[in-house]
Protein backbone atom coordinates (compact mmCIF):
# COMPACT_ATOMS: atom_id res chain seq x y z
CA UNK A 1 0.00 0.00 0.00
CA UNK A 2 2.72 2.43 0.64
CA UNK A 3 4.42 1.82 -2.57
CA UNK A 4 0.88 2.35 -4.27
CA UNK A 5 0.94 5.65 -2.34
CA UNK A 6 3.66 6.39 -3.87
CA UNK A 7 3.20 5.13 -7.34
CA UNK A 8 4.04 7.11 -10.73
CA UNK A 9 0.04 6.98 -12.18
CA UNK A 10 -2.04 9.41 -10.22
CA UNK A 11 -5.19 7.32 -10.04
CA UNK A 12 -3.31 4.50 -8.66
CA UNK A 13 -2.16 6.67 -5.78
CA UNK A 14 -5.66 8.29 -5.75
CA UNK A 15 -6.83 4.64 -4.97
CA UNK A 16 -4.42 3.97 -2.68
CA UNK A 17 -5.57 7.10 -0.59
CA UNK A 18 -9.05 6.20 -0.72
CA UNK A 19 -8.19 2.43 0.67
CA UNK A 20 -6.48 3.66 3.49
CA UNK A 21 -9.03 6.11 4.19
CA UNK A 22 -11.44 3.30 3.92
CA UNK A 23 -9.97 1.10 6.03
CA UNK A 24 -8.47 3.18 9.01
CA UNK A 25 -5.30 2.05 10.33
CA UNK A 26 -2.39 3.90 12.45
CA UNK A 27 0.38 2.22 10.89
CA UNK A 28 -0.17 4.39 7.64
CA UNK A 29 -0.07 7.62 9.63
CA UNK A 30 3.70 8.72 9.07
CA UNK A 31 3.05 7.57 4.92
CA UNK A 32 0.21 10.00 4.85
CA UNK A 33 1.54 12.63 6.31
CA UNK A 34 4.41 12.58 4.31
CA UNK A 35 2.83 11.96 1.11
CA UNK A 36 0.75 14.82 1.92
CA UNK A 37 4.36 17.09 1.73
CA UNK A 38 5.11 15.85 -1.83
CA UNK A 39 1.90 14.73 -3.53
CA UNK A 40 1.79 16.89 -7.01
CA UNK A 41 -2.02 16.61 -7.76
CA UNK A 42 -4.68 18.54 -6.15
CA UNK A 43 -7.00 15.52 -5.89
CA UNK A 44 -5.19 12.71 -4.04
CA UNK A 45 -3.46 15.35 -1.91
CA UNK A 46 -7.35 15.92 -0.95
CA UNK A 47 -7.93 12.27 -0.56
CA UNK A 48 -4.55 12.16 1.91
CA UNK A 49 -6.38 14.63 4.39
CA UNK A 50 -9.10 12.71 4.05
CA UNK A 51 -7.78 9.24 4.79
CA UNK A 52 -5.85 11.15 7.92
CA UNK A 53 -9.14 12.31 9.45
CA UNK A 54 -10.18 8.74 9.37
CA UNK A 55 -7.62 7.73 11.92
CA UNK A 56 -7.64 8.88 15.95
CA UNK A 57 -7.07 12.68 16.43
CA UNK A 58 -5.03 11.43 19.42
CA UNK A 59 -2.42 10.39 17.24
CA UNK A 60 -2.93 12.43 14.22
CA UNK A 61 -3.04 16.10 15.27
CA UNK A 62 0.56 16.22 16.99
CA UNK A 63 1.75 14.47 14.06
CA UNK A 64 0.28 16.96 11.61
CA UNK A 65 1.53 19.81 14.16
CA UNK A 66 4.97 19.14 13.43
CA UNK A 67 4.43 19.75 10.02
CA UNK A 68 3.43 22.96 10.82
CA UNK A 69 6.91 23.83 11.45
CA UNK A 70 7.93 21.85 8.34
CA UNK A 71 10.43 24.34 5.71
CA UNK A 72 8.57 22.68 2.97
CA UNK A 73 5.46 24.89 1.93
CA UNK A 74 3.27 22.20 0.38
CA UNK A 75 3.96 20.23 4.05
CA UNK A 76 2.75 23.16 6.02
CA UNK A 77 -0.48 24.09 3.50
CA UNK A 78 -1.19 20.82 3.29
CA UNK A 79 -1.29 19.83 7.44
CA UNK A 80 -3.31 23.39 8.27
CA UNK A 81 -5.57 21.91 5.09
CA UNK A 82 -5.66 18.96 7.24
CA UNK A 83 -6.92 20.45 10.22
CA UNK A 84 -10.23 22.18 8.54
CA UNK A 85 -10.99 18.72 7.75
CA UNK A 86 -10.95 17.58 11.28
CA UNK A 87 -12.29 20.86 12.87
CA UNK A 88 -11.18 20.51 16.63
CA UNK A 89 -11.10 23.93 17.88
CA UNK A 90 -8.40 22.43 20.27
CA UNK A 91 -6.05 23.21 17.35
CA UNK A 92 -6.83 27.03 17.37
CA UNK A 93 -3.76 27.61 19.52
CA UNK A 94 -1.78 26.67 16.45
CA UNK A 95 -3.03 28.87 13.98
CA UNK A 96 -0.36 31.52 15.17
CA UNK A 97 0.88 35.10 14.12
CA UNK A 98 3.59 33.60 12.14
CA UNK A 99 1.14 30.93 10.40
CA UNK A 100 -1.13 33.82 9.40
CA UNK A 101 1.68 35.48 7.90
CA UNK A 102 3.68 32.69 6.00
CA UNK A 103 6.00 34.15 4.12
CA UNK A 104 4.47 31.99 1.16
CA UNK A 105 0.85 33.36 -0.40
CA UNK A 106 -0.20 29.53 -0.43
CA UNK A 107 0.33 28.37 2.76
CA UNK A 108 -1.01 32.08 4.36
CA UNK A 109 -4.19 31.99 2.25
CA UNK A 110 -5.04 28.29 4.27
CA UNK A 111 -3.87 29.98 7.59
CA UNK A 112 -6.56 32.32 6.99
CA UNK A 113 -9.38 29.98 6.11
CA UNK A 114 -8.56 27.59 8.48
CA UNK A 115 -8.42 30.41 10.88
CA UNK A 116 -11.63 31.31 10.34
CA UNK A 117 -13.42 27.91 10.37
CA UNK A 118 -11.36 27.52 13.92
CA UNK A 119 -11.96 30.24 16.00
CA UNK A 120 -13.47 30.09 19.15
CA UNK A 121 -16.69 32.32 19.68
CA UNK A 122 -15.21 35.43 21.45
CA UNK A 123 -11.68 35.39 19.63
CA UNK A 124 -13.28 37.06 16.16
CA UNK A 125 -11.99 40.54 16.65
CA UNK A 126 -8.67 39.59 17.93
CA UNK A 127 -8.05 37.23 14.38
CA UNK A 128 -9.29 40.57 12.37
CA UNK A 129 -6.53 42.36 14.22
CA UNK A 130 -4.24 40.18 12.57
CA UNK A 131 -5.68 39.38 9.31
CA UNK A 132 -5.51 43.47 8.40
CA UNK A 133 -1.86 42.95 8.63
CA UNK A 134 -2.31 41.51 5.51
CA UNK A 135 -4.25 43.72 3.75
CA UNK A 136 -2.76 44.61 0.20
CA UNK A 137 -0.77 41.58 0.03
CA UNK A 138 -0.12 39.53 -2.98
CA UNK A 139 -2.06 39.07 -6.51
CA UNK A 140 -5.66 39.35 -7.21
CA UNK A 141 -6.43 35.55 -5.60
CA UNK A 142 -4.66 36.46 -2.77
CA UNK A 143 -6.65 39.37 -2.19
CA UNK A 144 -9.61 37.52 -2.89
CA UNK A 145 -8.77 35.02 -0.18
CA UNK A 146 -8.22 37.15 2.23
CA UNK A 147 -11.54 39.53 1.51
CA UNK A 148 -13.57 36.03 1.48
CA UNK A 149 -12.28 35.12 5.30
CA UNK A 150 -12.98 38.96 6.56
CA UNK A 151 -16.60 38.35 5.06
CA UNK A 152 -16.76 35.43 6.61
CA UNK A 153 -15.94 36.35 9.87
CA UNK A 154 -18.67 39.13 9.73
CA UNK A 155 -19.56 43.09 11.42
CA UNK A 156 -17.15 42.08 14.11
CA UNK A 157 -14.67 42.98 10.89
CA UNK A 158 -16.29 46.40 10.18
CA UNK A 159 -13.89 48.69 12.80
CA UNK A 160 -10.95 46.55 11.36
CA UNK A 161 -11.68 47.57 7.95
CA UNK A 162 -13.00 50.79 8.67
CA UNK A 163 -9.62 51.88 10.05
CA UNK A 164 -7.66 50.24 7.27
CA UNK A 165 -9.48 52.25 5.09
CA UNK A 166 -7.99 55.20 5.67
CA UNK A 167 -4.03 53.47 5.48
CA UNK A 168 -1.81 55.67 3.91
CA UNK A 169 -0.54 53.22 1.47
CA UNK A 170 -3.36 53.17 -1.61
CA UNK A 171 -3.34 49.29 -2.07
CA UNK A 172 -4.04 48.54 1.81
CA UNK A 173 -6.31 51.29 1.54
CA UNK A 174 -8.48 50.12 -1.59
CA UNK A 175 -8.21 46.48 -0.42
CA UNK A 176 -9.90 47.23 3.17
CA UNK A 177 -12.67 49.20 1.03
CA UNK A 178 -13.37 46.72 -1.26
CA UNK A 179 -13.63 44.08 1.34
CA UNK A 180 -16.02 46.36 3.30
CA UNK A 181 -18.10 46.31 -0.07
CA UNK A 182 -18.24 42.99 -0.16
CA UNK A 183 -18.98 42.02 3.71
CA UNK A 184 -22.34 45.02 2.92
CA UNK A 185 -23.04 43.08 -0.34
CA UNK A 186 -21.27 39.53 -0.33
CA UNK A 187 -23.12 39.36 -3.98
CA UNK A 188 -20.96 42.03 -5.43
CA UNK A 189 -18.26 41.06 -7.29
CA UNK A 190 -14.75 41.26 -6.14
CA UNK A 191 -12.99 42.97 -9.29
CA UNK A 192 -16.09 45.34 -9.03
CA UNK A 193 -15.58 46.52 -5.21
CA UNK A 194 -12.24 46.80 -6.00
CA UNK A 195 -12.76 49.31 -8.89
CA UNK A 196 -14.99 50.75 -6.87
CA UNK A 197 -12.46 51.06 -3.73
CA UNK A 198 -10.21 52.49 -5.82
CA UNK A 199 -11.66 55.46 -7.16
CA UNK A 200 -12.78 56.15 -4.08
CA UNK A 201 -8.96 56.23 -2.65
CA UNK A 202 -8.16 58.18 -5.58
CA UNK A 203 -10.94 60.83 -5.59
CA UNK A 204 -11.96 60.85 -2.05
CA UNK A 205 -15.25 59.79 -0.65
CA UNK A 206 -16.65 62.83 -1.23
CA UNK A 207 -15.63 63.71 -4.60
CA UNK A 208 -16.36 59.76 -5.20
CA UNK A 209 -19.99 60.26 -4.53
CA UNK A 210 -20.53 63.51 -6.66
CA UNK A 211 -19.01 61.75 -9.46
CA UNK A 212 -21.41 58.60 -9.14
CA UNK A 213 -24.34 61.58 -8.95
CA UNK A 214 -23.38 63.24 -11.36
CA UNK A 215 -23.04 59.88 -13.29
CA UNK A 216 -25.87 58.80 -12.31
CA UNK A 217 -27.52 62.24 -13.45
CA UNK A 218 -26.15 61.79 -16.94
CA UNK A 219 -27.29 57.95 -18.08
CA UNK A 220 -31.03 59.60 -17.38
CA UNK A 221 -30.32 62.28 -19.45
CA UNK A 222 -29.20 60.71 -22.15
CA UNK A 223 -32.01 57.68 -21.73
CA UNK A 224 -34.52 60.70 -21.60
CA UNK A 225 -33.44 61.94 -24.64
CA UNK A 226 -33.07 58.83 -26.62
CA UNK A 227 -36.48 58.42 -25.71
Amino acid sequence: MAHALGAEDSSIRLQAALAVGSNPDSVFLETLVERCAVEPDFYVRDMLSWALTRLSPEITLPRIRRELGSERTQARSQALHTLSKIGDQGTWAWITRDILRDADDEVARTAWRVAVVLVPEGEEKGLADQLVAQLGRGDRDVRMSLSRAFVDLGDVTGPALEKAAGHPDPAVAAHARATELLRQNPEAGFDAAVEEAKRVVTLGPDQAAAAALAASAGTETSGTADC
